[in-house]
């Protein structure tokens, strides 16, 4: 059986800390044999650079990363994504050539695809349709079991996904908004599902940032930096999954920590 604790995104130091905190009681309670936690935030609150993936595997033993719009925001990660094998950036960019979008595993004698899709709806980047993209990796792309991280704001997409991949893949578990989800199911047939996963950070913050930037811009229309949150209480959301030798979801639970 496969057991798989799934990470919210993680954003700036304070989620990189919690999930330190957290993980090895989880660890205990859970057994995972696979770890994933979406990165894409992990680095100042915006992308990712290879000392913090190193940090994230190192220290906390994370084992797959996955990405999203912001996984680019570092430049340095173009040089260095060669040295991130286990980093998971959104497939469907289209002609991409750095890195990969899917991270393949073997655990506990089964084939574990983790794979990073990023939704289009309201998100202001061409891509490629993340229907289609998932079509065509699962035709390539044969696994004992699949876990999907779909990167995307709308939660119909989400919906849309988690219902279309329904039977083809072990789980479909949303990220992006920051904000968890009180929506686990296993659809009929037999996938995971969750609209989003939430985020590990800083609790009294707006998505893990600062709330005077984010109010600056709804109230003026005009842009203003973002500073993470780095400092107080902080929240830790996952979730945790246990997939059965056909590649079924047989128990989904949400994990939400909101006083780390």
């Amino acid at each position: 059986m496969l057991k798989v604790l799934f990470i919210g995104d993680i954003v700036g130091g304070a989620g990189r800390k919690a999930a330190a905190r957290v993980l090895p009681e989880l660890r205990e309670q859970y057994a995972p044999n696979l770890v994933i936690a979406n990165a894409e935030n992990a680095a100042g609150g915006f992308g990712l650079t290879l000392p913090v993936y190193q940090e994230l595997m190192d220290k906390p033993g994370i084992q797959v990363l996955t990405g999203g719009n912001h996984i680019w925001d570092k430049k340095e990660i173009f040089k260095d994504i060669v040295n991130m094998p286990l980093l998971a950036r959104p497939l469907n960019y289209p002609k991409c050539t750095y890195g990969a979008g899917f991270v393949l595993l073997d655990i506990e004698g089964m084939r574990v695809a983790v794979v990073n899709v990023l939704g289009r709806t309201f998100i202001e980047t061409p891509l490629d349709c993340p229907f289609q993209t998932m079509d065509n990796f699962l035709r390539k792309t044969p696994a004992d079991a699949t876990l999907v991280d779909f990167h995307a704001e709308a939660t119909s997409e989400k919906k849309a996904l988690g219902f279309y991949l329904d039977g083809r893949v072990s789980a479909v578990l949303g990220t992006h908004t920051h904000v968890q989800t009180a929506d686990e199911q296993i659809l009929p047939g037999g996938t995971g599902y969750l609209t989003d996963a939430g985020m590990a950070g800083a609790r009294d913050s707006n998505l893990g940032m600062s709330a005077e930037a984010a109010q600056k811009r709804f109230l003026t229309g005009l842009k203003a930096k973002f500073d993470v949150v780095e400092n107080g209480v902080l929240v830790f959301n996952a979730v945790y999954l246990e997939i059965d030798v056909q590649g079924k979801c047989t128990k989904i639970t949400r994990i939400n920590l909101a006083e780390v």
